[in-house]
């Protein structure tokens, strides 16, 4: 027997509206500002700038008087009076020192010019080369990378050319061509590995007692060299420490990627265009919100006259009640988009304020170790909102500061005791370990057992496998590999 029962749920659900607020509030500047042109493009009720429209509140009280039919649409269901009427200024017009002035912001300009390969290709144009070879050298130029290195095995190529090109040749063949191709510029293009790289710079060089030996060392002794096993390199090819420190400054001044040393290759450039601004001003500081944050919109005049059309018409056909209800989904879209604006205003500007509040001391001195511990719940906490609202906003937007441009997300850090007891952050002893590797002897550098021996001296007692960790978040390499002679 079917048994049929009534049962009660409480769920919550985040509505359409409140889901695009939050990735509005995700958004950084210049993505905001797509936003805001794509809403202009797609809402004709919505423009951008001052409203010059005089309107008095009570002008469509009577809007919908003598409609005929049966169907009735009330004037609270538009609400034209708060969408149209300019009594009450919004927020989002009014100017204070909270946002940057418009003057400030700068055109930036972009490069652009010819890709990597092209500049590859026009070398090779002046080159005579049988019409195979030319093929060839043209493939090879294909298949180096934007680092300035062909890393496939030359088997691989050949049988490439011969399945896509139709062009059969012997690797004999192909590395001849390889060779005339490394001949480019820059020097080192086209090697197939760093050390053939290498050695092709220094061959271009004028040949010094140094450079040659550089070149012997990376011919014969590459793994030895790279692993710094100096004493081994000083007994294999019978040297002193000077002779050696010689050839290892020839081998410093060369370019491990040269395809990065090319000027037109500009595949990506980014711009970073910082949310916020904060300045000290007389020993307090001063944070104002980027300019372009704070757009002026205001409803179509254009939605004006075809609402007044629509009320001085004598008779109101289907059509033009359609049109009605078109241009109060419109005007929906508009308000709310107007009111998610300011309300995405006042979440960035009151999030950023408590970050600098946190911070104080670090913000008015601009010395990292005063960086507190802190992480998103304690800044949630301080304003009320929800973590992944402050996530939000950390994630994704830069402040601009007497220190440098920074990413919000920077400032936020784990915490651990020092031998007083007090909480300390991870950023504070990152940063105390950077200074003693950067005062270390080079030609004994200090292992991680022995870091973490002075840290701890210094009153910040963590393991050897911590420091390891925080050396390897700082980019600084093992002890063996920051030796030098």
């Amino acid at each position: 027997m079917l048994k049929q029962n009534l049962q009660f749920k409480l769920s919550q659900k985040l509505s359409p509206q409140q889901i695009q607020l939050m990735k509005l509030i995700q958004l950084p500047t210049q993505a905001f500002e797509q936003r805001l042109k794509q809403e202009l493009e797609e809402n004709p009720a919505l423009e951008s700038g001052k409203d010059e429209v005089e309107n008095s509140s009570d002008e469509y009280d009577d809007l919908y008087d003598n409609d005929t039919g049966n169907e009735t649409i009330e004037a609270e269901d538009i609400n034209i009076d708060e969408y149209l009427s300019d009594d009450e200024v919004p927020d989002y017009r009014t100017q204070t020192n909270n946002y940057s002035a418009d003057d400030d912001e700068k055109s930036i300009p972009y490069a652009s010019g010819t890709s990597f390969h092209q500049y590859l290709m026009g070398q090779l144009n002046t080159v005579y080369l049988e019409d195979k070879d030319w093929a060839i050298a043209e493939f090879l130029i294909g298949s180096v990378d934007e680092s300035g290195y062909i890393r496939r095995p030359i088997t691989d190529i050949r049988d490439d050319l011969a399945f896509t090109q139709n062009i059969y040749a012997e690797e004999d063949d192909i590395i001849k061509v390889l060779k005339l191709v490394q001949e480019l510029d820059p020097p080192g293009v086209a090697a197939r590995s760093l050390a053939e790289s290498l050695i092709i710079q220094l061959s271009r060089k004028e040949q010094t007692p140094e450079i040659e030996l550089a070149i012997l060392i990376l011919k014969k002794s590459f793994d030895q060299f790279t692993k710094k096993h100096y004493k081994k390199l000083l007994q294999k090819h019978n040297i002193n420490e000077e002779e050696l420190k010689g050839a290892i400054s020839e081998i410093e001044k060369l370019n491990p990627k040269p395809g990065g040393s090319y000027a037109g290759n500009t595949k990506v450039i980014e711009h970073i265009v910082p949310d916020f601004s904060i300045k000290i001003s007389e020993g307090k500081l001063e944070l104002k919100l980027n300019g372009r944050n704070a757009p002026e919109l205001h409803v179509s005049r254009q939605y004006n006259n075809m609402l007044e059309g629509y009320k001085n018409s004598k008779t109101k056909s289907k059509s033009q009640k359609d049109t009605v209800f078109f241009i109060k989904q419109k005007l929906d879209a508009a308000k709310w988009f107007i009111d998610a604006i300011k309300q995405r205003q006042q979440t960035l500007y009151v999030t950023m304020s408590a970050i600098i509040e946190y911070q104080k001391e670090y913000f008015l001195t601009g010395d990292e170790r005063k960086l507190r511990p802190m992480i998103l719940k304690d800044i949630a906490d301080t304003i009320g909102m929800d973590v992944s609202t402050v996530s939000r906003v950390a994630n994704s937007k830069y402040v601009d500061t007497p220190y440098g441009t920074k990413l919000i997300k920077e400032y936020f850090s784990e915490s651990m005791k020092n031998e007083q007891g007090e909480d300390v952050s991870t950023k504070e002893i990152k940063k105390i370990l950077e200074t003693v590797i950067g005062e270390e002897e080079k030609r004994k550098p200090l292992t991680d057992d022995k870091l973490a021996t002075i840290l701890k001296e210094k009153g910040y007692p963590i393991a050897r496998r911590t420091v390891a960790k925080y050396r390897e978040q700082l980019n600084i390499p093992v002890a063996r590999l920051r030796k030098q002679i």
